[in-house]
């Protein structure tokens, strides 16, 4: 009998701590309109765009639409690696983790472009598609991490570090829309450039 009673409370425990680990439905849903909302954020931003307008260029210093959505469809990439073969093999953050707190603070902080930084090398622009193909990538890519987000229980139990302190795999999956809803701003500031071509 104790025996049984050892192994029940055991089972119970486990579950509790399993339990514990898995995404909540709300917040899964959260992100799934996330994703999917800064997902069409990035095509309504490019619709219509004659060739000119893709490839014109405010500044020297600065990208092109169509580098800019090249940069994202990389990043897109890049980030889901990451997440895939890194952060869910990492181990869980702490106990008391404010996960509402921090998940609010990644969808504050990626798409505020008063914040400047430098692409990495990968990620920078290079020509390597066609502005159609790179949005074909994105999009095959967002679906991907959406698809992800949907059938991964265990999101909330790993977590590594970012630029903006420890994230669990659901932060980085925020942190993916977060950074296409930045550049679809920097989007739209190229095309308010008064020499943006006209149709």
């Amino acid at each position: 009998m104790r025996k049984v009673s050892v192994l029940l409370c055991a089972l119970l425990l486990f579950s509790c701590v399993g339990f514990g680990q898995n995404l909540s439905q709300a917040d899964r849903e959260k992100g799934e309109q996330y994703l999917q909302q800064t997902r069409d954020g990035v095509v309504a931003s490019v619709k219509g765009l004659s060739e000119a307008q893709m490839k014109f260029k405010p500044g020297p210093d600065r990208w092109s639409v169509a580098e800019v959505l090249e940069h994202i469809a990389l990043v897109e990439d890049g980030l889901f690696q990451n997440v895939t073969t890194k952060v869910m093999k990492s181990p869980a953050g702490a106990a008391d983790r404010d996960v509402a707190k921090i998940d609010a603070t990644v969808l504050a902080v990626l798409p505020d472009r008063s914040n400047k930084r430098q692409a990495p090398a990968p990620f920078v622009p290079n020509g390597r598609w066609s502005s159609a193909e790179a949005l074909d990538h994105f999009l095959k890519s967002r679906a991907t991490t959406i698809a992800f987000l949907e059938s991964t229980p265990d999101l909330r139990a790993h977590v590594s570090d970012s630029p903006l302190g420890p994230l669990d795999g659901y932060e980085w999956l925020l942190f993916m829309g977060g950074h296409s809803e930045r550049h679809t701003k920097q989007i739209l500031e190229v095309k308010a450039d008064p020499n943006f071509p006209k149709n």
